[in-house]
């Protein structure tokens, strides 16, 4: 059974920094790419960033354009979301997701569309105040 299990969200002012964390178990974590979505109440969940199978294409949401960087650590089976200079609109629920690129046939990262992935956490919380 996949899991994905998402930490690190909180409360922080503006301009403070998180680093939100994924772990996973059940999938051989090499195999997939992996993203990061964000969702407010009554919106669509938006992706903000992508990473591929190893590291070597990226994929970041205009919003949050040289704010967020996204990391991966095949060893550890491990995914992290690092969020500088944050703003209030970045309050969302975050959530780590996968896909095989056998689902959409390419190793880069897909469209950012949170149908497009497989394989979801239950998501952390960010709240940044002003």
């Amino acid at each position: 059974q996949v899991q994905m299990v998402e930490s690190g969200g909180g409360s922080v002012q503006a301009g403070g920094s998180l680093r939100l964390s994924c772990r996973t178990s059940g999938l051989i974590f090499e195999d997939y790419v992996l993203g990061w979505f964000r969702q407010t109440p009554g919106k669509e969940r938006e992706g903000v960033a992508c990473i591929s199978q190893f590291g070597d294409t990226f994929y970041y949401g205009d919003s949050v354009q040289g704010r967020l960087r996204i990391i991966r650590t095949n060893r550890e089976d491990s995914l992290y979301l690092q969020i500088d200079d944050l703003k209030p609109e970045d309050t969302a629920m975050y959530y780590c997701a996968a896909v095989s690129p056998g689902i959409y046939g390419g190793g880069w990262c897909p469209s950012p569309r949170a149908s497009t992935y497989t394989y979801w956490g239950q998501g952390t919380q960010v709240t940044v105040s002003s």
